[in-house]
């Protein structure tokens, strides 16, 4: 079996420059490629429902941290999970007409439920994040930070994957308070 990797972090944020009673939002964008984006397929999901193997679990946590003299968190971190459903269904309303396809996935992203047609939509609500942080700029203090990012996944042994983690740091990006 092949290894799985987190794509490179994006860090994006709105400007460069905010004053100390400001709030900063960034985005951390990123995506899990590999052996289990690749496993997780209509052929293997309904071999699997097949099986009784009928949940996928995927465990990730994002931490921003300050770099400097020495590395400090800023922000709370994510510590969070996406959840793919398998189900059998014949409901009228999710007919692909190209396919006689009867196993569906439904993906939980926060709680909130998602089902897509098709295997590329499925593995995008499943494996492409775009998580937001939000922090006081008074939290760094006056003057020029360096922002980084770590990110981290990990999921259990299924009919079509072993246990397995990822784990990738972003690129630092600089930002300045007033």
């Amino acid at each position: 079996m092949g290894s799985s990797y987190i794509s490179d972090i994006e860090l994006l944020v709105e400007k460069d420059k905010f004053s100390s009673d400001e709030n900063i939002t960034i985005n951390v964008k990123f995506s899990i490629w590999g052996m289990i984006r690749d496993a997780f397929n209509e052929k293997n999901w309904t071999e699997a429902y097949n099986k009784n193997d009928n949940t996928f679990k995927l465990k990730y946590g994002i931490k921003l941290f300050s770099v400097g003299f020495r590395k400090h968190e800023v922000s709370e971190a994510i510590d969070s999970y996406r959840k793919a459903s398998l189900f059998w269904t014949r409901n009228p309303k999710l007919v692909n007409p190209h396919k006689d396809k009867r196993v569906w996935v439904q993906v939980a992203k926060n709680f909130e439920p998602y089902i897509r047609l098709t295997e590329e939509e499925v593995q995008q609500e499943l494996f492409d994040f775009n998580e937001k942080i939000s922090f006081n700029a008074s939290e760094l203090g006056k003057g020029k930070h360096k922002l980084g990012a770590e990110a981290w996944a990990s999921w259990q042994k299924h009919d079509y994957t072993e246990p397995d983690n990822a784990k990738n740091q972003a690129k630092e990006i600089e930002i300045e308070i007033n």
